[in-house]
């Protein structure tokens, strides 16, 4: 495989979303299918708006030796400022996310390859405070990449009581 990334734009949307919708049924399989129509809705406004003013990067992963018009992954970069610190002196971060590429593919160091175009491009901007979330599966993948497990986070989740 030589493979590339190439960098999508908002006129690719149908396709983007289509890539979307892979991603999401295969992580949170099975989707509730009442929920799809919507998840389509708020992901297209997403994507219209960051893709637009250059808060989210798209990229498709494409082998260039097979078949250059054949994407065989995909995966974003989210952009955002947070108040600069001692730990990230510009405020500058990343989110890296729906990184994704095709099960005949896998271990062929094509996830790999696109982590490290990420945290490349990430670097090029002076981005040092580097996030993403992890299914077990692709942990020793992104350790390898040099992210580490990090503490002292939580998350809030609405409860059901609170909700009602």
């Amino acid at each position: 495989m030589e493979l590339k990334l190439q960098k999508a734009h908002l006129d690719q949307l149908d396709l983007i979303m289509k890539w979307r919708m892979i991603v999401l049924k295969e992580v949170f399989a099975p989707l509730d299918p009442a929920l799809e129509p919507v998840l389509i809705e708020q992901n297209r406004k997403y994507y219209q708006k960051h893709l637009a003013d250059g808060s989210h990067l798209c990229f498709f992963l494409v082998d260039i030796a097979t078949d250059p018009s054949t994407i065989v992954g995909c995966g974003g970069i989210c952009l955002w400022q947070e108040m600069p610190s001692p730990d990230n002196h510009t405020g500058q971060c990343a989110y890296l996310m729906n990184i994704y590429v095709k099960p005949s593919v896998r271990h062929h160091d094509a996830a790999t390859y696109m982590v490290e175009q990420f945290l490349a491009l990430c670097k090029k901007r002076n981005i040092s405070k580097i996030y993403l979330e992890t299914s077990q599966a692709g942990r020793s993948l992104y350790e390898k990449c040099g992210f580490i497990k990090l503490k002292d986070y939580m998350i809030y989740q609405e409860t059901q009581s609170e909700s009602e």
